[in-house]
């Protein structure tokens, strides 16, 4: 059996009536604390918004993902979801990385062959 240790979370959607995104901020809240490395991946046009600086509404969602990345939760966008919708590197909060889609199908890969954790919310 395989050890744990990283985690891949991919959150598609990011609707402010769904619980997806409060989902995806809980779990790498509680890898993290247990010690486990993890990865969000922001993708798809929707899911890219979690990323996005300066949103407002209710849950105070640019908050939480703060609190993920003080915890070290490392956070990429899909750039082909980003230019879907118009948004660019700048667009983002200060932490978060925007890749390319090839480098997110590379990810499912790894952490497939390690027999990593993969999480899709």
């Amino acid at each position: 059996m395989v050890e744990i240790t990283r985690v891949l979370l991919l959150l598609k959607n990011m609707v402010y009536e769904s619980t997806s995104p409060q989902e995806t901020i809980r779990f790498a809240k509680y890898y993290r604390k247990k010690g486990l490395d993890v990865m969000v991946v922001l993708w798809g046009p929707m899911g890219v918004l979690l990323g996005m600086k300066d949103k407002k509404g209710s849950p105070p969602y640019d908050k939480y993902v703060h609190e993920c990345l003080d915890l070290g939760v490392k956070f990429k966008c899909c750039r082909l979801a980003c230019s879907m919708i118009g948004l660019h590197d700048e667009n983002f909060m200060e932490g978060i990385e925007v890749v390319e889609s090839f480098e997110v199908a590379e990810m499912f890969l790894e952490f497939q062959k390690e027999g990593q954790l993969i999480i899709s919310l």
